[in-house]
């Protein structure tokens, strides 16, 4: 093995041999009438991979007990390198499951057994907007900068005038209208008298 396996920053010691296990989901079609059944292609099954190694002594035992264990216990999905698994996408892996095994024949040797199993990265998170079209969102952004123009346009031309309703300034010029009027109503009773003219002989 040119690149030994390493699980993260931890090269796996004293391995006696790999074994990988690929395989794809398919959806079985029976066809009425057809010999044999089409097939529909459901992606890829995460990819397996067994190690078996040896360990000898205490010393090695532990130490290979310990980081073993620490990574398993953390369930994180860690990367992965070795020869076996060229020509894949295979990038990052969990350990799965872990055997070991001492024997009384052997009493110096402790035989393991490591699953791991393909765990890609998750995909990024959604950004909030989903599938809207780019060009969407460049074209509201447009309209929002016209928007913001206008106003800008309107807030330029200072003060303008409110022609909203018209009838209190019209109403404020009759009222001076009829006031003038009532100051003007004794002198014109007076010169009425002066020259014998009733002022209300016309009303009828």
């Amino acid at each position: 093995m040119q690149i030994k396996p390493v699980i993260g920053d931890w090269e796996i010691p004293h391995i006696a041999w790999l074994q990988s296990v690929e395989q794809r989901h398919f959806a079985e079609i029976p066809i009425p009438g057809m010999q044999g059944s089409l097939f529909q292609d459901l992606n890829g099954a995460p990819l397996s991979l067994v190690i078996a190694g040896s360990l000898y002594g205490d010393e090695k035992r532990n130490e290979f007990l310990e980081a073993v264990r620490e990574k398993f216990n953390a369930g994180e999905a860690m990367t992965f390198a070795a020869d076996i698994v060229t020509a894949t996408e295979l990038s990052h892996v969990v350990i799965e499951q872990m055997r070991f095994e001492e024997s009384a024949r052997a009493p110096d040797e402790t035989d393991y057994v490591l699953v791991i199993r393909e765990s890609p990265p998750p995909p990024p998170p959604p950004s909030g907007l989903g599938d809207i079209d780019a060009g969407l969102l460049d074209d509201a952004a447009g309209l929002i900068d016209s928007v913001a123009g206008a106003l800008d346009a309107l807030d330029a031309l200072g003060s303008i005038p409110d022609f909203g309703n018209p009838l209190p300034p019209l109403q404020s010029g009759l009222d001076e209208f009829s006031s003038a009027a009532a100051d003007l109503a004794a002198p014109i009773s007076s010169l009425g008298g002066i020259f014998g003219i009733d002022p209300t002989a016309g009303d009828d």
